[in-house]
C-alpha cells in the first residue's frame, strides 16, 4: 500500500549471465516485466553489436509477416486472435519460423504473379473482344444499306446502292485527304484507307483527339465509342473506365505518326482484321480463351485463398513470436561481454521488493536453457537517480495518467494520485453539480466498465474513442460526485425535487404571488427555523429575482472555502516530503513559514465566513440581524490594508467578536513577518554550513533551489544526486523566485478556486436556458398535435443537453479541475522532475508494436 503514496524503492543491480543461459532468462524477464536494463554499449554503433545480425534477421521476418498481413487485409480474412500470448520460441526455432515465412512469401508471390499475368492477358483479350464488337458497328455504319438491305444483288436498284456506298467513301475520302489528292489520283485507282484500332482511358481522350488533329492536321478520321463496364488494372486491381477507338488514315507516314501519338498517350493497339469474316472468326477465338481463363483465374484465386485462410490463422502469434524474439536480442545487445566471451553483463533497476521475483524467473530461465550456472544478482550502489515507479491497476491507471502528464514524480516524492482520485472528481462536481447531468455521465462510465473486457478486446485506432474509455472509471466517479453535488444544489435539468416537502410557508394569497413579482417571504415569519433535511429548499427553484443571487452568495463562499482548504492539504503534503527525505531547513524554514502565512490570511477569512453564518440571522436581534452581517471581502481587504472599518449602522457592531482588530493585525504582522524568513533564512543556512566545512562547495549540500538544505540522501533514497553545488548567487536568486512565486500565488490561487463558483452557475443558468427556450415550448401544446410538437421538441432538447450541457461543459469542467490540481494543489509540493520506470516488457512491447502497424 505504501508504494501507492511513494514511488517503489528500486536498486541498481548488476547481472551475470552464462552466454547459453542469457536468452532463456531474457525472455523470462520480458514475461515479468519488472526489469529496466542500462545500455552498457552507448559508445557502440548500433550495427556493430553481438546480435546484429539476429535483429536483422527478426526484422525480415517481421517484413514478410506484414507482407502476409497486406494481403490478408486486402481479400477481408479475419485473423484469429485468441487473446493469448505464446512464449518466446527458442533460438534454434529461429531457422523453422524463418523458413515458414520464406515458403509462404515465395508461395503468395508467385501465385500473386501468375494472377497477375492471368488477369493481364484477361485485360487484352476481354479489350479485344471489345474492339472487335465496336470496329463491327463502325464498318457497319459506313454502309448500312449494302449489309442490311434485303434488296436482290441481281437488280439495277441493287447496282444503285453499290454505286451510292461507293460515292459516300469517295466523299469520306474527300473530306479526309482533300479534294486535290483525290484528283491528283490516277482514274480508276481506288484510294485505300488503312485503319488502327486500341483502348484508352475514358480521361485521355479528349487529349488524345487534340494531339491527332494537330499531328496529323486533320488527316486522320477517328471513331470511339465507350466500354459500358469498368475494366480491373491488374497491377492494383483498380477500376478504370476505357474507350474504344479506330482510326482511319492514308500512307505510311501518318501511320508511323498515329501509333507515335497511340504510345505516348499509352493506348494500347491490337490487330483488327479488314474482312467480317476475319472479325466474327477472331472474336469467337477470343470468348473461348475469355472462358478458358475465367477457370483458371478461379482456380488460382481459390488456392490464394487456402493460403491466406491458412496462414490468417496464425499470424497473430507469429508476430507475438518474432516481436518477442527481436526484442530478446535486442535487449541482449545491451550487455557487456567479460574477457572470456562466456559470460554476459548487465546492469539494471529493479524494484526493491520485487528482487526474489526476479530472482526466481532468472533460475527458471537457466533450468529452461538446461544450463549448470546459476545467474548472479547482485545489489549496487550508485549516486544516480532511480527512476520513478508506481504500481497501478485498471482502477487507478487514468488518475496516474494524469499526474505524469504533469511531470514524473521525483523519486520517493509523495504521490498525488491517491489523492486525487476523490479530489478530482469532487471538484468537478462543485462545478457540473446536477442530478440528471451527472446521471447521464455516471451510466456512461458504468456501461463502459461492464463491458470493459469486450470493448476492451476491439482494439480500435480512434483516438477520441481511447481516451474515452482509459478514463472511464473517472467519468463514472465524476458522474457519481455531480449527482450527489446536484442532490445538494436540489438540481436535476434545471428543476428541483420536493422530497421532504419545503420549510418556507406562503402567507399570501394565490392572486398576490401570482400578480405580485418582486414579493418575497420574510425569515423570521415564513421560515420554519429548521433547515431543508438534505440539501437546498425546493422553494429556490421558484423564486424569480433572488434566486441567482442567493445561489451565487452560496456558492462563492463554498468555493473559497475548498481552495483554501485544498491549498493547505497541499501545503501539509510538503511536510511529508521534508520528513521523508529528513530536510530539516526546508522542513522549518520553509514548510512552517507557507503554512502560517496561508492559515493566518486565508484561513482566517473561510473562518470568518463560518462565524458570520453562525452568529448572524434575520431571527436574531441586533447586534447579530441580518441587517448588522459585515462583508467579508471587505473586512479581509481593511485587514490586509490596516484600514480602519467604517462606522457599523446603529444598534451593530464593528467587529464580530472582541478582540478581532488585535487578531486581525497580529495575524498580518505574523504573516508579512513569514516573507523574510522563508526568503533568507535558507540561503543563510546554506552559506553557513559551506563556511563550516571551509569547502566551496561541499559534497551533500543541496543544490536543489526548490529544497536548496543540506541533503543527507538517508537510508530512504537509496542513492541521491551526486553533483556539484550551485553558486550562492543562484540559490538566493531561485529562493526569491520560489517566495515571490508562493506568496503572490496564494492570492491568485485563493481567487482561482472562483472558477468552481462561476462553472457552477454557468452550468445552472445553460440548463435553466434550455429548459425555457426549448423544452417548455412542448410542454405548453396541447392535444394530438401538442404530442407530435413534444416529441419533436424533447428529441432536440436531448441532443441540446448531452452535446452542450454533457459533452462540452463536462470538458470543460474537466479542464478546469486538471488546472485546479497541476497549479493550485501539485505546486505547493509536487516537482514532479523524475523519470518513469520503463521495464523490459512483452506485453507493453507487443502493444506499441500493434499499434504502429495499425497506425
Amino acid at each position: 500500500m505504501g508504494s501507492l503514496f511513494r514511488s517503489e524503492e528500486m536498486a541498481l543491480c548488476q547481472l551475470f549471465l552464462q552466454s547459453e543461459a542469457a536468452y532463456a532468462c531474457v525472455s523470462e524477464l520480458g514475461e515479468l516485466g519488472l526489469v529496466q536494463f542500462r545500455d552498457l554499449n552507448p559508445d557502440v554503433n548500433a550495427f556493430q553489436r553481438k546480435f546484429v545480425n539476429e535483429v536483422r534477421r527478426c526484422d525480415e521476418m517481421e517484413r514478410k509477416l506484414r507482407y502476409l498481413e497486406k494481403e490478408i487485409k486486402k481479400d477481408g480474412i479475419p485473423m484469429l486472435d485468441t487473446g493469448e500470448s505464446p512464449e518466446a520460441p527458442q533460438p534454434r526455432e529461429m531457422i523453422d519460423l524463418e523458413a515458414t515465412f520464406e515458403k509462404l512469401e515465395n508461395e503468395l508471390r508467385e501465385v500473386n504473379q501468375n494472377a497477375e499475368a492471368l488477369k493481364r492477358n484477361f485485360l487484352e483479350l476481354t479489350e479485344l473482344k471489345h474492339i472487335l464488337r465496336k470496329t463491327q458497328v463502325f464498318f457497319d455504319e459506313s454502309v448500312p444499306t449494302v449489309y442490311q438491305s434485303s434488296v436482290p444483288r441481281s437488280s439495277n436498284k441493287y447496282r444503285r446502292l453499290l454505286q451510292m456506298a461507293d460515292n459516300q467513301n469517295e466523299d469520306e475520302q474527300a473530306q479526309l485527304l482533300g479534294e486535290e489528292a483525290v484528283r491528283a489520283s490516277q482514274p480508276g485507282q481506288n484510294l485505300k484507307l488503312g485503319f488502327v484500332a486500341g483502348v484508352i482511358l475514358r480521361e485521355r481522350l479528349p487529349a488524345f483527339e487534340r494531339m491527332l488533329w494537330r499531328a496529323c492536321r486533320g488527316n486522320v478520321f477517328l471513331r470511339q465509342a465507350m466500354i459500358e463496364t469498368p475494366l480491373e488494372d491488374p497491377t492494383n486491381g483498380d477500376q478504370v473506365h476505357k474507350s474504344v477507338f479506330i482510326i482511319f488514315f492514308q500512307g505510311d507516314q501518318l501511320k508511323t505518326r498515329v501509333k507515335k501519338i497511340c504510345e505516348g498517350f499509352r493506348a494500347t493497339l491490337y490487330p483488327c482484321p479488314e474482312a467480317p469474316a476475319d472479325r466474327r472468326e477472331m472474336a469467337m477465338g477470343v470468348m473461348t480463351r475469355i472462358e478458358d481463363l475465367n477457370t483458371v483465374l478461379g482456380q488460382t484465386q481459390d488456392h490464394r485463398h487456402r493460403v491466406l485462410v491458412a496462414a490468417a490463422k496464425n499470424l497473430k502469434n507469429w508476430f507475438v513470436k518474432v516481436r518477442k524474439i527481436k526484442a530478446i536480442y535486442h535487449t541482449l545487445n545491451l550487455f557487456n561481454l567479460d574477457v572470456t566471451q562466456k559470460c554476459l553483463i548487465a546492469e539494471c533497476w529493479v524494484p526493491l521488493l520485487d528482487i526474489e521475483t526476479i530472482q526466481l524467473a532468472l533460475r527458471r530461465g537457466t533450468e529452461r536453457s538446461g544450463s549448470s550456472v546459476p545467474p548472479i544478482l547482485n545489489r549496487m550502489q550508485t549516486f544516480e537517480n532511480p527512476p520513478t515507479y508506481n504500481r497501478t491497476n485498471k482502477f487507478t491507471k487514468a488518475f496516474q495518467a494524469l499526474i505524469d502528464a504533469y511531470g514524473v514524480a521525483s523519486y520517493r516524492e509523495m504521490n498525488p494520485a491517491p489523492y486525487t482520485i476523490i479530489t478530482f472528481p469532487f471538484l468537478f462536481a462543485v462545478m457540473f453539480g446536477d442530478l440528471g447531468h451527472g446521471a447521464i455521465m455516471a451510466l456512461f462510465g458504468l456501461w463502459m466498465i461492464r463491458k470493459e473486457k469486450g470493448l476492451a478486446a476491439q482494439k480500435t485506432d480512434n483516438e477520441i474513442w481511447n481516451i474515452f474509455f482509459g478514463g472511464r472509471y473517472i467519468i463514472f466517479l465524476m458522474g457519481v460526485f455531480s449527482m450527489y453535488t446536484g442532490m445538494i444544489y436540489n438540481d436535476i435539468f434545471s428543476k428541483s425535487l420536493n422530497i421532504f416537502g419545503s420549510h418556507w410557508q406562503m402567507s399570501y394569497n394565490k392572486s398576490t404571488v401570482m400578480e405580485n413579482k418582486y414579493l418575497q417571504l420574510s425569515p423570521k415569519e415564513d421560515y420554519e427555523g429548521s433547515p431543508y433535511p438534505f440539501g437546498m429548499d425546493p422553494i429556490w427553484q421558484v423564486a424569480g429575482s433572488n434566486k441567482i443571487i442567493f445561489h451565487n452568495a452560496y456558492k462563492m463562499k463554498i468555493s473559497i472555502i475548498f481552495g483554501v482548504i485544498h491549498m493547505v492539504f497541499g501545503v501539509v503534503m510538503s511536510w511529508h516530503n521534508h520528513t521523508y527525505f529528513r530536510n530539516r531547513i526546508s522542513l522549518i524554514y520553509e514548510f512552517i513559514p507557507q503554512l502560517m502565512f496561508l492559515l493566518l490570511l486565508f484561513f482566517y477569512m473561510v473562518l470568518l465566513m463560518f462565524i458570520k453564518w453562525i452568529k448572524f440571522a434575520a431571527t436574531n436581534e441586533k447586534p447579530y440581524s441580518e441587517a448588522c452581517a459585515p462583508s467579508i471581502l471587505i473586512t479581509f481587504i481593511d485587514m490586509v490594508l490596516f484600514n480602519t472599518p467604517k462606522p457599523a449602522p446603529s444598534g451593530c457592531g464593528v467587529y464580530m467578536f472582541w478582540g478581532q482588530h488585535f487578531v486581525q493585525v497580529l495575524f498580518v504582522l505574523l504573516a508579512l513577518g513569514c516573507i523574510p524568513i522563508m526568503l533568507f533564512a535558507k540561503p543563510m543556512l546554506i552559506m553557513q554550513a559551506r563556511k563550516l566545512a571551509n569547502v566551496q562547495p561541499i559534497a551533500g549540500a543541496s543544490s536543489d533551489a526548490e529544497t536548496g538544505g543540506v541533503s543527507n540522501g538517508g537510508p530512504h533514497g537509496g542513492g541521491g544526486p551526486h553533483e556539484e553545488e550551485e553558486e550562492m548567487s543562484e540559490i538566493f536568486i531561485h529562493q526569491s523566485i520560489h517566495t515571490i512565486e508562493y506568496v503572490l500565488g496564494s492570492v491568485s490561487h485563493t481567487a482561482s478556486y472562483l472558477r468552481l463558483w462561476a462553472l457552477s452557475l454557468a452550468h445552472a443558468q445553460l440548463a435553466e436556458v434550455l429548459w425555457t427556450m426549448v423544452l417548455s415550448i412542448g410542454l405548453k401544446q396541447e392535444g394530438w398535435f401538442g404530442g407530435v410538437i413534444l416529441t419533436c421538441v424533447f428529441g432536440f432538447w436531448a441532443i441540446l443537453t448531452v452535446g452542450i450541457l454533457v459533452l462540452m461543459e463536462g470538458l470543460s469542467a474537466f479542464l478546469h479541475t486538471l488546472r485546479l490540481h497541476w497549479v493550485e494543489f501539485q505546486s505547493k509540493f509536487y516537482k514532479g522532475q523524475g523519470y518513469a520506470f520503463q521495464p523490459f516488457s512483452f506485453d507493453a512491447i507487443i502493444e506499441n508494436g500493434s499499434a504502429a502497424v495499425e497506425e
